[in-house]
């Protein structure tokens, strides 16, 4: 059994055991998991607009996982993916409507903002690990709740004391007239071509160009990349920034997109940290991501169809997920009965 096939499966028995415990839950909770697993299917497959919310729903998982996924393939961890996120969303919708343009230069000019103000909320960090060695992880925690309570604050002074921004101008939006006549007016929109897009970018970077070689290199030990000649300062900083830049875009999916404003926020969106779980899932790799977006994704819509159907709270998926979680996170071990039984297999 070879070693791709063996990250392939890790995952994919992670999630199956995960289904198994999650059932199991049900059963010791007083509920019929047959039925809440028939009301989770519905949720994400029952008709053309539970389809489109869940292909939504999915759009921003994507760039968060991509923006975590980065940071990992480059010897950092961005756990500031949420903080990223608020200030992006802030700058699409202000930029949404701050100005009037013809729309093939505001939308351009809101995404491009908003993957701006992320890049700029991870170059922080970024530069305080090259600098002064000071670590990524508990910088970026940090500035999740200053950009909460900042993007809170400037919404406050942009809506003159209201709870949000206003409606965007129509010229920024990724609405989607055409996916909302084919999913029965949901709010399914382009943005999720962007996300796609920026999964073959990634890919391309780290593995096509010379720029992805040096981050990866630096990443993975950096004294040896420092002897052979790269700036191992300027790779940190450049990795976070990039990493920074997905996590802004995915709140510019929010604000051009599914919600068409910025708001002021009791807490965190969780879909920053849900990036990290997605790129776990994925085995930080791009095509991975796009496995872990539609897992996560599909469960978080499907999960809300529960109560309405079989009544079973939402949290029973909460901890489906938390289980998918631990056995990815505990993949050794089922690494090691995988290729235990491989050699069984093969001494026969």
């Amino acid at each position: 059994m070879s070693n791709r096939v063996v990250n392939i499966l890790v995952p994919v028995i992670s999630v199956i055991l995960g289904l198994l415990v999650g059932a199991i839950v049900m059963l010791v909770s007083g509920y019929d998991p047959v039925q809440g697993y028939v009301a989770l299917w519905n949720g994400i497959f029952g008709d053309t607009y539970a389809i489109g919310e869940t292909i939504r729903q999915i759009t921003p998982y994507l760039l968060a996982g991509l923006s975590v996924a980065f940071a990992f393939r480059t010897g950092l961890f961005n756990i500031g993916v949420e903080g990223q996120l608020l200030v992006g969303w802030f700058a699409a919708a202000y930029v949404g409507i701050a100005f009037d343009l013809p729309m093939y230069i505001h939308l351009p000019f809101a995404i491009i903002a908003a993957a701006l103000a992320g890049a700029l909320w991870a170059f922080i960090p970024g530069l305080l690990k090259a600098k002064l060695q000071v670590h990524e992880v508990i910088v970026t925690i940090m500035m999740n709740y200053i950009a909460l309570h900042t993007t809170n604050a400037l919404i406050k002074v942009v809506s003159d004391g209201g709870d949000n921004t206003g409606t965007i101008n129509a010229t920024a939006s990724l609405k989607s007239a055409f996916f909302e006549s084919i999913t029965d007016y949901s709010r399914l929109h382009y943005g999720i071509f962007i996300a796609l897009a920026m999964v073959l970018l990634m890919w391309f970077l780290l593995e096509k160009t010379t720029t992805g070689y040096e981050l990866k290199a630096v990443g993975f030990n950096k004294h040896a990349s420092e002897y052979a000649g790269m700036n191992v300062n300027k790779n940190i900083i450049l990795s976070m920034v990039i990493s920074g830049a997905f996590a802004g875009l995915a709140g510019a999916m929010e604000a051009l997109g599914t919600f068409q404003y910025a708001n002021v926020k009791g807490g965190f969106t969780g879909i920053g940290f849900d990036g990290i779980a997605v790129a776990l899932l994925g085995a930080n790799t791009p095509l991975g991501v796009i496995f872990g977006a539609v897992l996560f994704g599909s469960l978080k819509y499907g999960a809300l169809n529960m109560p309405n159907e079989a009544g079973i709270p939402v949290e029973i998926v909460s901890i489906v997920i938390a289980i998918i979680i631990f056995f990815v996170a505990c993949g050794y071990v089922i690494r090691y009965f995988l290729e235990k039984a491989n050699k069984k297999k093969e001494a026969k």
